[in-house]
């Protein structure tokens, strides 16, 4: 590729003077980040012995002439060399101002770096969503990526956004990059008039079957009919020269209604060629009525089709926010935040069967419990990962970091957990978390909780969402705790604007309290609460029902009711699901006692129903759940 086709460090003499600071404090400020950086939670003990090392790769303090950097990528070209990529915004940190792509090298596996390179300067415009893809047979590696025109404030991009697609390439391994290629007449068609984004993720080459050697990569879109947003469409990019030619492979298209609700929006979508050699796509859930922040689907014929829909994943818990998989092995890691409601505490989680089912949070190996954001991970070596990600003490924007690991540091797989039997029709046996013991209960034995990890969670299961319903939730509770939350019942999502049903003791506040959040087409979230004024913290056996029916949210407590308005629209909806007893979903907090017989009906239970449900003992049609919570028996 002759020089004048390429473009090298900086166009402008502000540029050149960001490039020159950069290079000369790259070393010194990098040095003083190892040092300063603190351990991930978990990574103390296994740091010394080199499994688990990090360091700050872009930060603005240490990288001159940018107020933010977002959006990583990586990967390891043929000669060995780790580019990690990032969008280095200049104004400030909003998606849609003056944003460059920028890049910095390692020829040591990711222990050190040199200093920042600019690959493609936005001038004023946003030129982001970095998409890698090395191809092993060439060793070029092409860069997709996408523009819009920028804007001077940090608002988002108005609708309709003029996204469009590019491409650069290198053959010198990153030093040097071709001039941007604009692939809308390839792979940006009419319908595909607003949102438009490459990855952000590498993308990947595959190896195996009638297409090994083609080149694949995700991208996102919306379609605009001249006065709004109608549709949501996912798809395969792929490339069977190298990169010089692109088409359009799988593709799925979700529509908007006129009231703006959608069933899903797969987006940035990270891609991993499983060993049969289909392609696993998991990608973020955006705002869809569907249950799940993650949604995946599968292709069998190298990017050309999908063998289903986008699927979403209930029971993977997750905020809204990209994630990144990579094979290791037999296993598909997940880099992803494993808060269900925050972009926070960074987590690694594997599947073992391609990516059908999923770690849940208490297997994951934690990163870091600071904030966190969007992640990339590369393989750097045998058994040893990269792991590139946004993070901060104070938000997942503050910087971001590289970090080493290897598979011995990630959590061993774990066997099957002990179970407590749900007597509903047509479940599952829950799982006992954290030791949870038996004790003497109301009907014989109870499950007693330490207030540390000790939990029951059901899996999941289509009858368990109670949606738009009627519903009774009863259960027995013993405690004496005077501080904390005490998390008895919790079914849904958690946070201000996910759907959710709980019950709670709050005995600082001396109460109960009950809560449920619903969704009501496109209306915003609604939530109704119900509180008592005692905390029935005396160390005897309460019992306490709460029931959604006849307009009104009401919980019992030993007879003693306390009523509001019901909220309408669905308590099971959007967000991540669970069901856990004595424990949040998020893990924020757990319950310190017993509970027993556990209950939950898909109708509103009457008065005198109430009355007598606790001594109740044979199933009906309408229980969803039923946990005698008396006996622990081994894994299954």
């Amino acid at each position: 590729m002759p020089s004048s086709l390429r473009t090298r460090l900086k166009f402008t003499p502000q540029r050149r003077l960001r490039s020159t600071l950069t290079a000369v404090l790259t070393a010194v400020l990098t040095t003083a980040a190892l040092l300063a950086l603190p351990s991930p939670a978990g990574a103390e003990q296994v740091s010394a012995t080199g499994e688990f090392e990090q360091q700050v790769l872009f930060k603005a303090s240490q990288d001159p002439g940018y107020a933010c950097f977002r959006i990583p990528a990586v990967v390891k070209t043929t000669e060995g060399t780790l580019l990690a990529f990032a969008e280095g915004r200049v104004l400030n940190c909003g998606d849609a101002a003056d944003i460059d792509i920028v890049v910095k090298r390692s020829t040591d596996g990711g222990r050190t770096w040199g200093p920042l390179q600019v690959v493609n300067e936005g001038g004023g415009d946003t030129h982001g969503n970095p998409a890698p893809i090395v191809d092993r047979e060439t060793g070029r590696i092409v860069l997709a990526e996408t523009y819009n025109t920028g804007r001077t404030d940090s608002a988002s991009c108005s609708v309709p956004c003029d996204r469009t697609p590019h491409l650069q390439y290198s053959d010198d391994d990153g030093l040097t990059w071709s001039q941007p290629r604009d692939l809308s007449d390839e792979i940006l068609p009419a319908n595909w008039n607003s949102w438009y984004a490459t990855g952000p993720v590498h993308g990947i080459q595959l190896t195996r079957g009638r297409h090994a050697g083609r080149l694949v990569f995700g991208v996102n879109t919306e379609t605009w009919n001249g006065s709004r947003v109608t549709a949501n469409n996912a798809a395969l990019i792929t490339s069977d020269d190298g990169g010089d030619h692109w088409d359009i492979g799988a593709t799925d298209s979700w529509p908007i209604a006129d009231d703006g609700t959608f069933r899903q929006k797969p987006s940035e979508m990270a891609l991993t060629e499983r060993t049969d050699g289909s392609v696993l796509v998991s990608g973020r859930e955006q705002d869809g009525t569907d249950l799940g922040h993650r949604t995946q689907a599968v292709s069998r014929d190298g990017g050309d089709s999908f063998v289903t829909p986008f699927r979403d994943v209930p029971d993977l818990y997750a905020p809204q926010v990209q994630g990144s998989t990579l094979r290791l092995g037999d296993r598909i890691l997940l880099s992803c935040p494993g808060d269900p409601d925050r972009r926070r505490t960074m987590m690694i989680r594997s599947s073992y069967d391609g990516g059908r089912t999923w770690d849940s949070v208490d297997r994951g190996t934690v990163v870091t419990t600071d904030w966190s954001g969007y992640s990339d991970m590369v393989r750097v070596e045998g058994d040893t990962v990269g792991l590139m990600y946004e993070g901060g003490a104070v938000d997942a924007r503050d910087e971001i970091r590289f970090a080493r690991f290897t598979e011995d540091w990630l959590k061993p797989r774990r066997g099957p957990d002990p179970t407590t039997a749900d007597l509903a029709p047509g479940t599952k046996r829950a799982a006992v978390l954290g030791g949870a013991q038996e004790t003497d209960g109301v009907f014989g034995g109870a499950l007693a909780f330490d207030g540390v990890d000790d939990a029951v969670r059901l899996p999941y299961q289509d009858r368990l969402p109670l949606g738009t319903k009627d519903f009774t939730a009863s259960l027995w509770f013993r405690y004496t705790a005077t501080t904390g939350e005490q998390p008895l019942l919790w079914m849904g999502g958690i946070g201000t604007t996910q759907p959710q049903v709980w019950v709670r003791g709050e005995p600082a506040s001396h109460r109960i309290t009950g809560l449920i959040t619903t969704r009501n087409g496109a209306s915003a979230p609604t939530s109704a609460s119900v509180r008592t004024t005692s905390a029935y913290n005396d160390g005897q056996w309460h019992h306490l029902a709460l029931r959604r029916g006849g307009r009104q949210l009401t919980l019992f407590v030993d007879g003693t009711t306390v009523s509001t308005a019901d909220v309408p629209g669905s308590v099971s909806r959007n967000s991540p699901f669970g069901v856990h007893i004595g424990q949040r979903m998020d893990s924020r907090a757990f319950f310190t006692g017993a509970i027993d017989d556990v209950r939950v009906y898909d109708r509103a239970l009457s008065d005198d129903e109430l009355a007598t449900a606790p001594g109740q003992t044979a199933q009906t049609e309408d229980s969803v759940l039923w946990l005698p919570m008396d006996h622990v028996g081994g894994g299954h």
